[in-house]
């Protein structure tokens, strides 16, 4: 079981910041990714059509024969992780939101924090309910940055456009004076120059990919599910569409190229 792959879900590309993340951890396991680009984005769809993409990727992953499954995308951890943890027994399961909420509340020594995502994942208030259950006192300000996602894809994580978006949405979080920003969305880290020059050094950043990436590790050890072989593990991608696109813009958010070769097209049902 230790040398079985860990699975990784994500509507599209973004997740692959959190698998950037794993792997600096994590060089020596094996990785699977499952990118539903036919269906992107979830931000914008309802918490019943996410929760069904979802377990369709899921199950594709358990096809796979994954030891854990991470659920690298906000909005569906938002709408969907209680449903794939009694679905998925097998295997541990985690989500992206509480290791960020984990995280940001350990960053926000006087109990504020902003956080930025999709407007699903901020309609849905999962950040809001997970960082209450550590600690009720805490303010919490949400603000969906929709036009953050395409710009990522685009490249356009750096310049006039991505510095105009990112005062556009944040000038009124910095006047809130938050203790911590957290970055709801797995595009967002790449949009993380732009978004440190508008909220300053003042602000501490939570990466949920990185607080993702970390959880992973601890559930590994804790399951002695960590794979014992020293040497690089392996890489494999599943996408349900445009895999020329994928392999393109993909490396903007893994930060290398993706090889064409290891990258399947699947259909999910």
């Amino acid at each position: 079981m230790s040398d079985a792959a860990i699975g990784i879900f994500d509507s599209g590309m973004g997740g692959l910041t959190v698998l950037r993340a794993l792997l600096a951890q994590l060089p020596n396991e094996n990785f699977v990714y499952l990118g539903d680009t036919a269906r992107l984005p979830y931000g914008t769809k309802s918490g019943e059509t996410v929760s069904r993409y979802a377990l369709q990727a899921a199950d594709t992953l358990m096809q796979h024969h994954v030891k854990l499954l991470v659920i690298a995308c906000n909005t569906a951890s938002a709408y969907a992780l209680p449903a794939l943890q009694a679905a998925i027994v097998s295997v541990p399961v985690v989500g992206v939101i509480e290791p960020g909420a984990e995280a940001a509340c350990a960053s926000a020594p006087n109990g504020r924090i902003a956080v930025i995502a999709t407007e699903g994942t901020v309609s849905g208030g999962a950040y809001l309910r997970a960082i209450k259950q550590r600690d009720p006192n805490t303010s919490v300000i949400q603000k969906a940055c929709p036009l953050f996602v395409p710009m990522a894809e685009e490249g356009l994580t750096d310049g006039e456009i991505a510095t105009t978006v990112a005062r556009h949405y944040l000038v009124p979080l910095k006047a809130e004076r938050p203790d911590c920003l957290v970055l709801g969305c797995t595009h967002f880290p790449v949009l993380k120059g732009a978004i440190r020059g508008v909220m300053g050094p003042g602000i501490a950043s939570v990466d949920s990919a990185a607080t993702t990436a970390q959880a992973v590790k601890e559930a590994l050890a804790s399951g002695g599910l960590r794979r014992k072989e020293t040497a690089e593990g392996a890489r494999s991608y599943l996408v349900t569409d445009a895999v020329e696109r994928f392999v393109r813009v993909g490396k903007i958010f893994l930060g290398a190229p993706i090889d064409p070769a290891a990258v399947e097209l699947v259909d999910l049902r």
